[in-house]
């Protein structure tokens, strides 16, 4: 007899508000244009955990096609109770031409226009927090000129 599986459910995790410097530029690489966006602080606020994002980090951006870009931000978030989780989020980001031009000009382009998904993989030494490297973690982001918002979930 076959049995289907549950349905996942979502539980939310936090808001992490990513600050971000002015876009180092690679330039037009066989792969598509490269581009290195410093993360320079921020803070994560959510029914898990609370914190601070540290200024040790990048995104690592490819943007691949005129209206899609992959996004490899690598950063650490300090707990408010001292620990530290060490963040790899790959993410896509897609939109119209204008609004991805818009975007990489650091322009402001309303959220619900653009598609951006993402899938944060956590890891950590505090024994209080490892469950979030057992865990699938999904989350949609939106751009600002100055600053990534992330909203995220755990897969349950």
């Amino acid at each position: 007899m076959f049995h289907t599986p549950p349905a996942p459910e979502l539980e939310y995790l936090a808001r992490f508000h990513v600050e971000v410097a002015t876009p180092v530029e690679v330039g037009n690489t066989p792969d598509g244009f490269r581009r290195i966006i410093p993360i320079t602080g921020g803070t994560v606020d959510g029914p898990h955990f609370r914190g601070r994002i540290l200024d040790a980090g990048a995104d690592f951006q490819l943007v691949a096609s005129d209206t899609v870009a992959l996004l490899d931000a690598r950063y650490v978030v300090e707990t408010s109770d001292g620990e530290r989780l060490y963040i790899v989020n790959d993410a896509i980001r897609s939109a119209s031409l204008e609004d991805t031009a818009a975007l990489l000009a650091g322009q402001p382009v309303p959220a619900e226009r653009v598609y951006f998904k993402c899938h944060p993989k956590i890891s950590t030494a505090a024994a209080r927090y490892q469950w979030l490297s057992e865990h699938l973690i999904i989350g949609s982001g939106e751009r600002r000129p100055d600053a990534v918002i992330l909203d995220l979930w755990v897969v349950r």
